[in-house]
């Protein structure tokens, strides 16, 4: 191989409370994709060779400064965490969210700021409700989002597989 190899596309799940990690599982296998979870706590994953489980240290941000740390152009990174996808937006990443909304440079500050209101509505007392329910729908606009994701990374050049066989 030359020394020009092409970028290597992976994903990266912020797995503790994903639930959308077979829908993953099955997409990245499709694609060839290497994929890993990261959890503060041991959970099953399928006995792949492209899947990886990673178990940090408990404490608060531990799994996400992890994923942080490796995000970059070509990784697709599984998260509800909108501080954990703006700083993966930040290094390049893709950032997609387990009911289908993608986060971009252009979403993230609004949906940061929405973050921050209902945290201060919350500890000022006000009832706010929690997420929706996940649905059938969510499901599929996951699927959708993550898949035009990869597409589009493959097209720009990234290839599956995993960095280490450059």
């Amino acid at each position: 191989m030359g020394t020009n190899a092409a970028p290597t596309m992976a994903i990266l799940i912020d797995a503790d409370a994903c639930p959308v990690k077979n829908e993953v599982y099955r997409v990245a296998a499709r694609f060839g994709i290497r994929t890993t979870v990261v959890a503060n706590s041991p959970m099953m994953v399928p006995r792949e060779p492209l899947i990886e489980r990673v178990v940090v240290a408990q404490g608060p941000d531990v799994a996400d400064d992890w994923i942080a740390e490796r995000a970059r152009p070509g990784v697709v990174v599984i998260t509800a965490d909108v501080p954990l996808a703006a700083r993966c937006i930040k290094a390049g990443a893709d950032v997609v969210a387990p009911h289908g909304k993608p986060f971009t440079a252009q979403s993230i500050g609004m949906a940061l700021a929405t973050r921050n209101l209902m945290d201060d509505l919350r500890s000022a007392g006000a009832v706010t409700g929690g997420p929706a329910p996940f649905s059938p729908r969510d499901r599929s606009a996951f699927l959708s989002a993550l898949d035009l994701v990869l597409v589009r990374l493959k097209r720009q050049g990234f290839v599956a597989g995993s960095p280490d066989t450059a």
